[in-house]
């Protein structure tokens, strides 16, 4: 049986962008609590479906599960700085780790920056040869610390679509703005990270966690 559980997503709340939460009953007036949620569908730690940047891409409701739940790879990349590249240099030294139906959560301590005016803007990034490289090793899933693999900044909008794109066409489940990597212990832990299903769906906030075990995934 697994021995911990670390949390790996971001808090919803209304100070988030994307996110309104408003109340509709309280306990002080109607003896109960019910809020309305207005969620922007890559809000928070979320999930992209393929239909996000393929046109009639695979949408939320018909993502394969079983990419979303098993053994994960943790790499180490904190020491990546703003506006960086994560290459595949920076993955070489896994390279026969990293084959069919891999999990990769990639590490770089970027949650830290959630609340920041760079969390957006100056995030190191997945370069398109690294996409390229993921997508021809089968990997299935691909998790960051970071609000997306690609640039955000308006003038990088060719390299947001392109990274995007190499990932999505090939299926491989893509899941943002995950947190707290640091607090891990082990090197492959049990990863689950389900999805709402929602039909034409293109993104989805999810609950991600991790599991460790002293026997090891």
């Amino acid at each position: 049986m697994p021995q911990r559980i670390v949390d790996l997503s971001l808090t919803f709340q209304p100070n988030m962008r994307g996110v309104v939460i408003e109340p509709v009953r309280t306990f002080a007036k109607d003896k109960l609590n019910t809020n309305n949620l207005q969620l922007y569908s890559h809000a928070g730690t979320h999930m992209d479906a393929p239909l996000h940047f393929v046109d009639r891409g695979r949408t939320m409701a018909h993502l394969d599960l079983s990419k979303c739940i098993g053994p994960a790879l943790v790499i180490d990349l904190s020491a990546k700085t703003a506006n960086s590249f994560i290459t595949v240099e920076d993955l070489a030294p896994y390279a026969c780790r990293i084959g069919p139906d891999a999990r990769l959560l990639l590490r770089t301590d970027w949650d830290q920056h959630a609340n920041q005016d760079d969390y957006r803007t100056d995030m190191p990034r997945i370069s398109a040869g690294l996409a390229r490289w993921l997508v021809d090793r089968q990997i299935v899933l691909l998790g960051l610390e970071t609000p997306s693999v690609a640039s955000l900044r308006p003038e990088n909008k060719a390299e947001l679509i392109e990274v995007h794109q190499i990932l999505l066409r090939a299926e491989v489940v893509i899941v943002e703005s995950l947190a707290n990597l640091r607090q891990l212990q082990q090197e492959v832990v049990y990863f689950i990270a389900l999805p709402l299903k929602i039909a034409g769906g293109d993104g989805s906030p999810v609950r991600a966690i991790a599991l460790e075990d002293e026997a090891g995934f």
